[in-house]
């Protein structure tokens, strides 16, 4: 077993510093994706960019990652514990948003300050947490009832 750790393809140099630092204190190997951060992890495993990272969440005991939704969702269906953190140079914040509501459920934790990763990550080792339930999508029935009602009507033609 891992800890995976994802940045996200733009890169968190931060969190990626953070966990280098706190991966010889896990007691498990450590592997982050660094995407396109500048930072060199020196005492962990790394690599930039995979065309999946699917095999690296499954693998792992334990996902901390970047807040971006693709893989929170992957790591909390894959049902892994899993530490969030979100990337304050992100557009409008919206991984704060993501991130809260998440936390809220008792999916994940939620780091909200670097400063306190190496505590998230203890929480996350010894809490429990809500199994993530995919929500049903209805979406698709809701498109297609209204494309039906914007359909043309076909009027009957009179015989002759």
């Amino acid at each position: 077993m891992t800890v995976f750790v994802s940045t996200g393809t733009t890169g968190f140099d931060d969190l990626a510093e953070a966990m280098d630092r706190l991966a010889p204190e896990l007691g498990e190997p450590v592997i982050i994706q660094i995407g396109a951060g500048k930072y060199v992890p020196q005492r962990a495993e790394h690599f930039r960019l995979a065309p999946s990272l699917t095999p690296c969440i499954q693998a792992a005991s334990l996902v901390v990652a970047h807040g971006g939704l693709g893989v929170c969702m992957e790591a909390l269906e894959s049902g892994k514990r899993l530490v969030a953190v979100s990337n304050p140079d992100r557009y409008d914040n919206h991984q704060v948003d993501l991130l809260t509501a998440l936390e809220a459920a008792g999916y994940l934790i939620y780091c909200r300050r670097l400063g306190e990763l190496a505590q998230a990550v203890e929480r996350a080792w010894r809490g429990e947490f809500t199994p993530y339930q995919k929500p049903e999508t209805t979406i698709h029935i809701r498109i297609r009832e209204y494309l039906s009602t914007m359909a043309p009507r076909r009027s009957k033609r009179p015989s002759s």
